[in-house]
């Protein structure tokens, strides 16, 4: 969907831990082998876009072990190195999409993104699972400072 939103002239970049098991064989996406608290990761990615990104969008989700403390401990180290990524990969005035599961860490993350865009707002799509605690952020209008 996002190769379709910036066609054929723009660029997709995702990143994950593991490799891509299949290229999706679009000329305008590609994907970097990397963690998001990876030093280097702000480098690679304005690289392959050849400068800074408009949107960014994060799916991004830790492997839950059931234990609610751990799991929210990693949901929050997610949370925070995409928060680190923004000043070095999103363009002022740009966008975020970031999923975000229910729970006071989460909570104090989303509640800080909102004084760095213009606009926040929520979202639980319908297609959501039932009982699931995901919900996505939608900031605007990113700003630095």
């Amino acid at each position: 969907m996002a190769a379709e939103a910036v066609g054929a002239d723009g660029r997709v970049i995702g990143v994950d831990r593991a490799a891509v098991d299949e290229p999706l064989g679009l000329a305008q996406v590609s994907t970097l082998e990397a963690d998001l608290g990876d030093p280097g990761l702000p480098q690679l990615v304005t690289q392959a876009l050849g400068g800074l990104a408009d949107v960014v969008l994060s799916d991004a989700a830790p492997k839950l072990t059931g234990i609610r403390a751990s799991d929210r401990a990693l949901e929050e180290e997610l949370l925070e190195a995409v928060v680190k990524l923004l000043p070095q990969v999103l363009r002022p005035g740009g966008d975020l999409l970031l999923k975000i599961l229910e729970g006071p860490e989460a909570q104090a993350i989303e509640k800080g993104l909102r004084t760095r865009f213009a606009r926040a707002k929520t979202h639980k799509p319908s297609a959501s699972r039932k009982g699931t605690s995901e919900r996505y952020l939608l900031a605007r209008d990113f700003r630095l400072t």
